[in-house]
Parts: C-alpha cells; sequence; structure tokens
C-alpha cells in the first residue's frame, strides 16, 4: 500500500514537472519567435522602414496576415509561459506578480493581433506620406493594447529584478533592470515624436520581450 501510494505521488510529481517544463517552453519561445518574424518582415517587405514605421504597421497589406498571426501566436505562448513561471516562481518573490504581468503582455499582443492599426507614412507602398488626420477605432484599439503590453513588459522587467536581487544573482537582476528600462525609454521617445522613434520603440520592446523568454528558458532548465 505504501509503495502503491509513493508510486503515485512520484507521477504526479513527474507529470506536473513535465507540464510546467512544457509551459515554461512556450514562453522561451515567444520572444525569440515575435522578433525573428517580425524583423524578417522589417528587411524584406517593400516601403517599410524601420526609422519610420513601428512593427505593428506590418499587419498591414496583403502580406499584413503574417504580423497579426505573428501576434497571435506570440501572444498565446506568452500567456502558456507565464502559467509556467506561475508554477515555477511560486513561493519566490515576485512570484505572483512575474506571471501576472507576463500573462498581461500575453493578452495585450492577442489584442494587438485583432485590433490592426491604420496605414501611415508611405506603408504599404501607394499609403500617403505622413499619418493621417483621423485614426479607426481599431487603430485606437490597437495603441491601447500596446500600451498594456509595454507597461506589462516594463514593470514584469523590474520586479523580476526584485526577485533575481533577493535571490543573490546580481548578474540578472541588472539584466533585467536593463530590459525594462530599454523599453521605458524607447517607448518613451517613440510617443514624444523623437526622430526614429519606431526603431527605439522596436529594440525596447524586443529587448524586454527576449529578457521574460530567457527567464523562462531558464527556469525551464532549474
Amino acid at each position: 500500500m505504501t509503495t502503491t501510494v509513493a508510486t503515485t505521488a512520484t507521477a504526479t510529481a513527474s507529470s506536473t514537472s513535465t507540464t510546467t517544463r512544457s509551459l515554461l517552453a512556450c514562453g522561451a519561445v515567444a520572444g525569440p519567435l515575435w522578433a525573428v518574424v517580425s524583423l524578417a518582415q522589417a528587411v524584406t517587405r517593400d516601403g517599410f522602414d524601420l526609422t519610420r514605421h513601428p512593427l505593428s504597421a506590418l499587419s498591414n497589406g496583403s502580406l499584413g496576415w503574417l504580423q497579426i498571426t505573428n501576434f497571435l501566436v506570440a501572444g498565446l505562448l506568452s500567456a502558456a509561459g507565464a502559467a509556467g513561471l506561475r508554477r515555477a516562481l511560486r513561493g519566490t518573490r515576485g512570484g505572483a506578480w512575474v506571471p501576472r504581468l507576463a500573462g498581461v503582455s500575453g493578452i495585450g499582443l492577442i489584442a494587438a493581433g485583432v485590433f490592426v492599426m491604420d496605414p501611415a507614412d508611405g506603408f504599404p507602398v501607394g499609403t500617403p506620406a505622413g499619418m493621417s488626420a483621423t485614426l479607426s477605432w481599431h487603430s485606437y484599439a490597437h495603441f491601447a493594447a500596446g500600451t498594456v503590453t509595454f507597461i506589462a513588459l516594463i514593470a514584469a522587467c523590474y520586479v523580476l529584478a526584485r526577485h533575481f536581487g533577493s535571490a543573490g544573482n546580481r548578474g540578472q537582476a541588472i539584466a533585467a533592470i536593463v530590459a525594462g528600462t530599454a523599453l521605458l525609454i524607447g517607448d518613451g521617445w517613440a510617443m514624444s515624436g523623437g526622430k526614429a522613434g519606431s526603431l527605439t520603440l522596436a529594440v525596447g520592446a524586443i529587448t524586454a520581450m527576449l529578457f521574460i523568454s530567457a527567464t523562462a528558458a531558464r527556469y525551464r532548465t532549474v
């Protein structure tokens, strides 16, 4: 009887561990996948200029479905990764808030894929130069989703900095601060109308997303 109970407990623990690793694997893939697919389009699609156009603009045009799908898949993977982080970080400093914020960023990515921003400033090819005087409702929804996503990513990075700092991992704590600050500055510069703001935003967003993914990958191997 004792042997049977012990065997059952071991099997359950093994199953739980496998599930957690699978969820964390989703989170580990989310950031790199979104970055690679976005940047590949940025350098290959006619008329796109990363110093003028945000990566979200890639959701427009005949190939817009690629970036829309990219947002949706990355969002779902991020949400799954957040569930994995909830399991992996349970009982640690920041263990409650990091998964919540990562989950919110995943939902924000999904919303950014559902609600597409308007064509603008010459992209796709044939679109008049400059920004439109008026925005559609779905463009407003896209910007709102982006704002929520960026805030959640920034906050997640800063909470992870405290998490790693409390664990004595100074290197990861510094990396988390750098990632969160890169997005904070990049987004702030873009929102202020700074030169090449879409580029600084892309660098910041990708940096923060990659750090969250790296954290998921890190805990997957623990």
